[in-house]
């Protein structure tokens, strides 16, 4: 699959429905298809970084607005009481789709640990 064209570089392109909670110039924020959890959103960036392990330091802003974001997120959907931020990286840790994003995942409790 060449870089930019995951199915969420396709959903950012608005060529794949999806339900938006947030966007700005930077990332997206959508509803999970699949929740794991009442609320199970993805912050996602609009620019294709395939995993963690292989963001540059340059990106080092971006990968912050990503936390900034699922923060916000989590407030608008009444989070108060917590909620858990997962990053999966590479296929041993779970990674399903090779473009780095945000699961914000709350509305019940978490346990520990998890996997």
């Amino acid at each position: 699959m060449a870089e930019g064209d995951s199915i969420f570089s396709k959903i950012i392109r608005r060529e794949i429905p999806s339900e938006f909670v947030h966007e700005d110039d930077q990332c997206v924020a959508i509803k999970d298809i699949n929740p794991q959890a009442p609320v199970h959103i993805l912050v996602i960036p609009k620019k294709p970084i395939p995993q963690l392990s292989k963001a540059d330091d340059s990106d080092e802003q971006l990968l912050g607005h990503l936390l900034i974001v699922a923060r916000k997120v989590a407030a608008e959907q009444n989070l108060a009481k917590g909620f858990r931020i997962v990053i999966n990286d590479g296929k041993d840790g779970g990674q399903e789709v090779f473009h780095i994003h945000i699961h914000v995942l709350g509305g019940r409790q978490m346990s520990w640990p998890p996997g």
